[in-house]
């Protein structure tokens, strides 16, 4: 049988792009022709001039999202440009239709220039609902989205946060599973750009509302180098800014160093780093989130020999996959809803919840429903809306 990616080929030959756009209305008559276009429709356009608020109303505003991404690392397959990110944008696309019912459009920048990417989103805002930033690297992306928060719209980047809060959902129910307190539990990630950025804000609850999030006792990032500890001297800003808020305990060394006494382990770096012996070496009961692809940070059967729990990857082959699908249609289905001009951190909390609240049992074998769950993006998008601030308010 062809291989997954033999097939993928074939097929993207065969249907030349995932998505297509489709008309609502008819255009079968002159009457047809003269409501749709002109000289019909320069009535909204006049309402519009008058109220920009009737975009939503009137538009196609209310429910498209643009999904923007400079190819700067895409996947697994790194800085491989524009052009060559289509495919993943298109797939995003097709997801938010099929989960959300989101009109969603890839929108791929021929430019890695910080100032360049703000620009052009902009320059592009008007007709979107929201702005879904997708496979811009770090430490760009942060910046990116940091100086977009003032459009008026919802602008999130999905490599940050809906890996973070799938993560969250995860290791809440994983909690229960080994009948541990959340909070107290003591967290390595390996991984320091977007995603384990991240994941550790929101562990920490930095920039939470404390009423709605509670801290977990400790987490430490390492990179390829080690603990990002203050003991080093080669860390960038944003690394530097970790120690802010995590390894409160100095902790320093390897990864296999730093894991032992561990209560859990977020991988969103590389395969093969762990084996079983560093497994033992963590807590009782542990959990084991390897999420690397294509190839986890340790594979499950591996992760199990050592002693863990529960294990999860990004992987659908195996039980737990912690997928982005899960968050990102649902969240911005209800910040669209919402008429929300940010997601706000009490947003990303909810969702968090609600995804979690989608297992009513959570099991080692289940801590995350299915991707294909169809109950599960309204779930998240009825938190996510009830979540968001008055449209008046100062958000």
């Amino acid at each position: 049988m062809p291989s997954y990616a033999e097939r993928s080929l074939i097929v993207h030959e065969q249907i030349r792009g995932k998505v297509a756009v489709s008309g609502k209305l008819p255009l079968d008559t002159q009457d047809d022709l003269s409501v749709a276009y002109t000289p019909g429709v320069a009535a909204p356009c006049e309402a519009i001039a008058a109220d920009p608020a009737k975009a939503r109303s009137l538009t196609i505003k209310h429910n498209s999202v643009a999904v923007v991404s400079d190819g700067s690392a895409v996947l697994g397959l790194g800085n491989i440009g524009p052009l060559a990110a289509i495919p993943v944008m298109e797939g995003k696309a097709l997801l938010f239709k099929r989960y959300a019912g989101i009109d969603a459009w890839p929108v791929c920048l021929d430019t890695q220039d910080s100032d360049e990417i703000v620009d052009t989103v902009r320059r592009i805002a008007p007709v979107f609902g929201g702005i879904n930033l997708e496979d811009i690297s770090a430490p760009r992306c942060f910046e990116i989205e940091d100086r977009l928060q003032d459009l008026g719209i919802p602008v999130f980047h999905d490599d940050q946060h809906g890996t973070a809060i799938v993560l969250l959902a995860a290791m809440l129910n994983a909690a229960k599973v080994v009948g541990k307190r959340p909070e107290d539990l003591r967290v390595v990630i390996n991984g320091a750009g977007a995603a384990g950025t991240a994941i550790a804000k929101l562990l920490r609850c930095i920039d939470q509302d404390p009423l709605v999030c509670t801290p977990v006792t400790e987490v430490v990032v390492c990179d390829s180098k080690g603990a990002i500890s203050g003991g080093r001297d080669d860390l960038n800003p944003q690394k530097r800014a970790l120690l802010k808020f995590t390894n409160r305990g100095g902790a320093d060394g390897a990864l296999t160093e730093v894991l032992r006494g561990a209560d859990v382990f977020v991988g969103v770096s590389k395969g093969d780093l762990l084996t079983a012996g560093d497994v033992r070496r963590m807590a009782e009961d542990p959990v084991i989130l390897a999420m690397a692809n294509p190839t986890p940070e340790i594979m499950p059967d591996e992760a199990r020999a050592g002693g863990a729990t529960v294990v999860g990857t990004g992987r659908s082959d195996f039980p737990n996959q912690v997928n982005n699908v899960l968050a990102f249609p649902g969240i911005f289905r209800g910040a669209l809803d919402a008429g929300a001009a940010r997601i706000t951190a009490e947003m990303k909390i909810a969702a968090a919840r609600a995804l979690a609240g989608a297992v009513a049992k959570p099991t080692a074998e289940e801590i995350l429903p299915s991707p294909f769950d169809q109950s599960v993006a309204p779930l998240v998008a009825k938190a996510v809306c009830a979540a968001a601030p008055p449209v008046n308010s100062d958000q």
